[in-house]
């Protein structure tokens, strides 16, 4: 139970939160005091973390059953095991009881009771498999994660130097297009000490800084992910309506981290942020990959390759036009055929009836 004092729970942390410390995302963009401590520095490390499907499926489930519709959060432990390279394979998980005080984040629950007999019921069943952090489903960093985190690092086995406790946070409803999951650890942030009452001794504070990423599954996993979305899949769908969907859906996500990354450079232009090298070279790297236009083969092959798609694309105008015109002939005709034959029934009862009046 988080019922300690302020002071406390932030000396247990390994240091105080600055109140004017503005909490920065992976995209460098300011967030809100209360959505957590995150690094301005990008991370240094080989670390990669790998969330396989049924860890996504169990926590869209989990915040289904106690968090939709609401403002909580679904919280759960993770559980996995590490490869050679620093990568990180998260492959199973399950839900803890978590309750929190959203006036008061120094208040919170977490039953530690119920999370050891699930790990020792998982661990019968997979011994390979062990804890390696947690979730919760955001969709941003929160002030009292530090705390929680440091609770779940207790239950990470290994040498903490080497085998630290990952968050893992899974938007259930992602507003931005990208990757809806984003893993994080902690690390001690050394600070000047500006800011904690006017002292200027140094001191150490937990931050979070942010993991490469990415959704992994194995050939089992992926047939099943295959076979569900063939079951919710729309077969009135075309395919080629789908591939611009996805093109649409891809180009959007790409002008979204265009914006990150110019806001990024424009904030560490204005002196907001630090210049970290690291990310500059990536940029360098990614700019030196992009065609040079000024050169005319590459501009004139650009040109060929649009022209021939739109070629393609005015003759499929063309023949589903001529397809329509087609169609409307022939329905015209249909038509035309049923009004004669009505036509000529119509006349032929009326010939016989007037035949029944004459002879009577």
């Amino acid at each position: 139970m988080g019922t300690s004092k302020d002071d406390e729970r932030m000396a247990d942390a390994g240091g105080e939160v600055a109140q004017e410390d503005v909490a920065m995302n992976v995209a460098g963009e300011p967030s809100g005091k209360d959505e957590g401590v995150v690094a301005k520095v990008q991370v240094h490390t080989t670390e990669h973390v790998s969330v396989h499907p049924l860890v996504l499926l169990s926590v869209v489930d989990h915040y289904n059953r106690v968090a939709k519709d609401t403002r909580k959060r679904a919280v759960g432990i993770l559980l996995g095991e590490r490869r050679k390279g620093g990568i990180l394979e998260v492959t199973n998980s399950f839900a803890v009881p978590f309750e929190e005080d959203e006036k008061n984040p120094a208040i919170f629950f977490l039953d530690h009771s119920y999370l050891e007999n699930m790990y020792r019921m998982f661990r019968k069943v997979n011994a390979r498999e062990k804890v390696i952090g947690w979730y919760h489903t955001g969709p941003r960093l929160r002030e009292n994660d530090v705390e929680i985190h440091r609770l779940v690092s207790e239950f990470v086995d290994g040498v903490p130097s080497k085998t630290q406790a990952v968050l893992v946070i899974c938007e259930v409803k992602p507003k931005d297009v990208g990757l809806p999951v984003h893993a994080y650890k902690a690390v001690e942030q050394v600070s000047d000490g500006k800011g904690f009452n006017d002292s200027m001794q140094a001191k150490s504070k937990p931050v979070f800084v942010n993991l490469p990423t990415e959704v992994g599954a194995t050939e089992a996993e992926e047939i099943g992910v295959e076979h569900l979305l063939r079951d919710v899949k729309d077969a009135t769908v075309s395919s080629l309506s789908t591939q611009v969907e996805e093109m649409v859906t891809g180009l959007t996500g790409l002008k979204t981290r265009l914006q990150e990354v110019q806001e990024y450079l424009r904030a560490v232009v204005e002196g907001k942020m630090p210049v970290n090298n690291e990310v500059i070279k990536n940029l360098q790297d990614i700019f030196s990959l992009l065609p040079n236009l000024n050169v005319e083969e590459v501009a004139g092959a650009f040109a060929n390759e649009t022209n021939d798609m739109m070629m393609a694309v005015y003759m499929g105008s063309l023949l589903r036009s001529v397809v329509s015109l087609h169609s409307l002939i022939e329905n015209k005709e249909a038509s035309k055929a049923r009004l004669d034959m009505a036509h000529v029934g119509a006349s032929g009862n009326k010939n016989k009836k007037e035949e029944g009046v004459a002879s009577a």
